[in-house]
């Protein structure tokens, strides 16, 4: 037995983070469970002298709630015990306090020219006596880089992360010990324009937001070996002057000039900025996550030079600068070719380029203050051959582990998973961004409430998401609780939307499911009865969300007028829905939180609103009033249905797929649920067939059509390779990505959980075209693994193998196994569910039915006219493919997608019999697909 990890506020070893709401936990490895103890210390300097200790208590999970004052500037080392009867596993770690609530004494400086790309700030340090500690807390706006002796100090970027800077600036924390040798330093800070001041927003965007002069502030505490203490701060002693950086801005991108020389310093200004919004970090640090090298330099027809990357990604372009002084090189960033040319179209009016005039060194060269979305590279100014080890592509995104990964034997589904979650990577730079390509990269709300949970199973976000919480709290405490279409909001004042707004609720309660930690419940309490209470004040209609600005089902394609991007299902439907949903998480959160006060409230006011909706929307006999695949979705997701009628909305959806050729017409709001209902009330082959649907629209269409990301729309790239003519075609937006929760949920099998996942209910659903899987999530006990194949044999036996971390039980519940032996470990049992504690298990079992693939009668043509066997099977019955034999363009047409059954109602000079008919159905139904026959030949041999 091991602790393997231990997270603080779920981040390890965090320095200078607001810690409020302490929590301590770790992860045990062991063989198996055993019953345990737990214990905990917390001590500053003297071990011997905890100032937080718990005494030996049962192990009934994996984390401690602490509850000391913190000191500022204090480093807490923890160390965790946990024992059993024959065993004891101790680990450590620590946590750093920031300046928690203790008043500044640094200034804000800056320089007298406001307008300044690039400022700089300079202190001389002279260390006279050995250095035992030293921290730097360090801010600047809109963003800044420090450096000490020309080495850039941490390894973060695009600090101080993006806020709305007028409520709140968060500090960063870097320890600079082993760095403060005795003798002379220098201390630079650089800044850029950023979100604080750059132009930002849509039509170009809007500049001097928050601000209109960059400027920096800082305090250097230093402990000296013999105990004494000292305090540099920004001062009137700094000096300033203009850097190297000649443009920059987040669409713009980057102008640097290396041939520049830093001179003309002067003293800084102190500036009346004040102190008081400043507060310890809540960003995760955006890091170089990841190198991707060029994957091939192409001349296009055009006699351009484009770099390609191969995969769409955010971050930078990085290169070793060979060109001889003065040479000015331009790169100009894109997602996609068209006609083999570069294109950029789509980025509307973000210029997105660096440009770099030489200084004629040798050196690695890349921007500061910017970031860009991108595949190919267009160069152009360069008097020398590119190399392609000369460049990479630097991945940034926040600081999160990867926690869930699924991996089948179809590989475009394989790709369409990775798709998604470089889709994530790309977009969760330090807010959920809706794509990082354009003149947009918003924190949209309602982009990040449907992906929250998809997002939560890839990576660890809980911190991320923590503190876009508080970026959308503060929105809504200037705008009375309604929350704006995008947090920080940029200086616009629009929102209120259903779905969107109602990630002030969802995201935080989510959350809570995920990790089992209320945190971000309790910072944003206020903020979620806060949207309840906004919607409850502005909606026309009593108990139902009427009369105010939708968003409706964004992009669907189901709308009546196709210049509208809303979708047909009823808006106000879908913000009903809503504003239910909404209240019911708030009553659940006050229960949570020892309110029962507004637990019964706000209980009261979602069965009022539950008991309008279905008066409004759903007949007595259970007939949903809008016949489209999301509000059967939303119904069936959120429970609105009576228990006795929610077969026939099931019904009734299958038969509106049907209508709709079993593809999808779902916008943002039904996408993350349609196949989500679908599995849970016995319609997984029905969900399977759609997620593995290949043409326009559908997931995989992206995949056949080479995306590395997803796409805003599902067809942002039409099939002759062109960009959809209508505009708005972010090649990578994770929205529909969220369709990986259902993944996760259903094909790995993570079901029903308590809030943690400490008890899990583990039930894979399986279907013929993905045979074999392996996947895992990485609980917060450790991970949860999961493999699988549907063996090729007669009677398709099921294996699988779990693994199961220490401290969580399983009820593994397996389809068509009733009365059927299942083998555990070698052992036999014959209870389903099964239930596991922690360890390794093989487990196998013979279904009562098969999951061998037939043909049925709603088989399309084209399928049966590929199977030479069945054809001839079918025409010793009647004649009926004689037709399409003599025609075979007639296949690849909209015939082709139709059944023999319903060809038959529409082609009378076909006149297939029903006595005949009903054999050709009856064949089919008892015909393994060809594919199927297939590999059981190959088992045979």
């Amino acid at each position: 037995m091991q602790i393997t990890q231990i997270l603080i506020n779920h981040m390890e070893k965090p320095i200078g983070f607001e810690l409020n709401d302490l929590r301590i936990e770790f992860k045990v490895k062991a063989a198996y469970f055993i019953a345990a103890t737990k214990q905990l210390s917390i001590w500053t300097t003297d071990k011997d002298h905890p100032v937080y200790q718990t005494d030996s208590l049962a192990y009934n999970n994996n984390y401690f709630d602490v509850t000391f004052d913190l000191q500022p500037r204090t480093r807490y080392h923890v160390q965790v015990t946990v024992t059993t009867a024959t065993e004891t596993a101790i680990q450590t770690s620590f946590f750093e306090t920031g300046k928690l609530n203790e008043p500044y004494t640094a200034h804000w400086i800056g320089n007298e020219n406001l307008a300044l790309q690039n400022t700089l700030f300079k202190k001389a340090l002279t260390i006279a006596k050995p250095v035992a500690a030293a921290r730097l807390y360090a801010t600047g706006l809109g963003l800044y880089e420090a450096y000490l002796d020309q080495q850039k100090i941490g390894d973060e970027f695009l600090a101080p992360g993006v806020t709305a800077y007028d409520q709140w600036i968060q500090v960063q924390t870097y320890d600079l010990t082993d760095a403060l040798t005795t003798g002379n330093h220098d201390l630079v800070i650089s800044t850029g324009d950023g979100w604080y001041k750059g132009r930002y927003g849509f039509d170009g965007g809007k500049e001097n937001i928050y601000g209109q002069q960059q400027m920096a502030l800082a305090e250097l505490h230093l402990t000296y070996t013999d105990g004494s203490t000292d305090v540099i701060n920004t001062d009137q002693t700094w000096l300033t002057t203009a850097g190297k950086i000649t443009k920059s801005a987040i669409y713009y991108g980057e102008d640097l000039d290396d041939t520049r020389q830093l001179k003309n310093w002067q003293p800084v200004n102190l500036l009346a900025q004040p102190t008081t919004d400043l507060q310890d970090r809540l960003s995760l640090p955006i890091l170089a996550q990841d190198q991707l090298s060029v994957k091939q330099i192409i001349q296009t027809p055009a006699h351009e030079t484009v770099l390609d990357f191969g995969q769409n990604q955010a971050g930078w372009l990085t290169f070793y600068n060979r060109e001889p002084k003065g040479t000015k090189i331009t790169f100009q960033m894109g997602e996609i070719l068209q006609h083999d040319n570069f294109y950029r179209d789509n980025l509307r009016e973000a210029r997105a380029a660096f440009t770099y005039v030489s200084d004629g060194q040798e050196h690695w060269v890349r921007p500061h203050f910017t970031y860009f979305g991108y595949r190919y590279v267009k160069v152009t100014g360069n008097t020398l051959p590119l190399q392609t080890d000369d460049y990479q592509a630097t991945v940034l995104y926040s600081n999160m582990s990867t926690t869930g990964q699924i991996e089948t034997d179809n590989k475009n589904v394989n790709r369409l998973f990775q798709n998604i979650i470089w889709g994530q990577k790309s977009n969760f730079l330090d807010v959920p961004t809706d794509c990082p390509q354009r003149d947009e990269r918003l924190g949209w709300t309602g982009d990040a409430n449907i992906f929250s949970n998809t997002a939560a199973f890839n990576m660890n976000v809980f911190p991320f998401f923590k503190k876009y919480a508080k970026d959308m709290a503060a929105e809504q405490i200037t705008h009375n609780g309604m929350l704006t279409m995008y947090a920080p909001a940029m200086g616009i004042d629009d929102g209120g939307a259903a779905v969107w707004g109602d990630a002030a609720t969802t995201i935080p309660w989510n959350m809570y499911q995920t990790y089992g930690d209320p945190a971000i419940i309790k910072q944003n309490y206020p903020s979620m009865k806060a949207w309840v209470e906004w919607i409850t004040a502005n909606s026309k209609t009593k108990h139902l969300w009427t009369g105010t600005f939708q968003f409706g089902d964004w992009i669907a394609l189901d709308g009546e007028n196709p210049a509208l991007p809303t979708g047909k299902t009823d808006e106000d439907f879908i913000a009903s829905v809503y504003y239910y949903y909404s209240c019911q998480i708030v009553a659940k959160s006050a229960h949570l939180l020892h309110q029962p006060a507004d637990e019964q409230h706000y209980r009261e006011i979602a069965t009022k609103i539950k008991q309008a909706i279905q008066a409004e929307y759903l007949t007595p006999t259970g007939r949903l009033a809008i016949d489209t695949q999301t509000a059967y979705a939303l119904a069936l997701y959120f429970k609105l249905v009576p228990e006795h009628q929610i077969q026939r909305v099931v019904t009734d959806l299958v038969n509106r797929l049907d209508k709709d050729n079993d593809h999808l017409k779902t916008g943002f709001v039904g996408t993350p649920f349609i196949c989500q209902v679908l599995s849970k009330y016995g319609q997984h082959k029905l969900a399977t067939k759609i997620f593995m649907q290949t043409d326009f629209p559908s997931w995989l269409y992206a995949v056949n059509m080479g995306a590395t990301t997803v796409w805003e729309r599902w067809n942002s790239v039409e099939p002759d390779g062109t960009m959809n003519k209508d505009g708005m075609n972010s090649l990578n937006h994770y929205s529909i990505g969220a369709i990986m929760e259902w993944a996760y949920k259903y094909l790995l099998g993570l079901q029903d959980h308590d809030a943690g996942y400490q008890h899990v209910t583990l039930a894979p659903h399986f279907d013929y075209r993905l045979k074999h899987l392996t996947g895992h999530f990485d609980t917060p006990y450790g991970r949860l693994a999961v493999a699988y194949q549907i063996e090729a044999d007669a009677n398709h036996t099921i294996k699988l193998s779990v693994k199961v971390p220490f401290g969580v039980t399983v009820d593994l519940q397996l389809p068509r196994a009733q009365g059927v032996s299942i083998t555990v470990n070698q052992e036999t049992v014959q209870a389903s569910p099964v239930t596991l504690t922690a360890g390794d298990y093989t487990i196998s079992y013979q279904p009562t039915t098969d999951y061998i693939e037939r043909y049925s009668e709603k088989t399309s043509s084209a399928v049966i006219m590929q199977d030479p066997d069945l054809i001839t099977a079918i025409g010793k019955i009647d004649p009926v493919l004689d037709f399409f034999k003599n025609d075979p363009a007639a296949i690849k047409g909209g015939l082709g997608t139709m059944s023999l059954t319903k060809l038959n109602t529409i082609l009378p000079f076909i006149n297939i019999s029903q006595v005949h008919l009903d054999k050709i159905n009856q064949l089919l139904a008892q015909t393994p697909l060809l594919s199927e026959r297939q590999s059981l030949a190959k088992v045979g041999q």
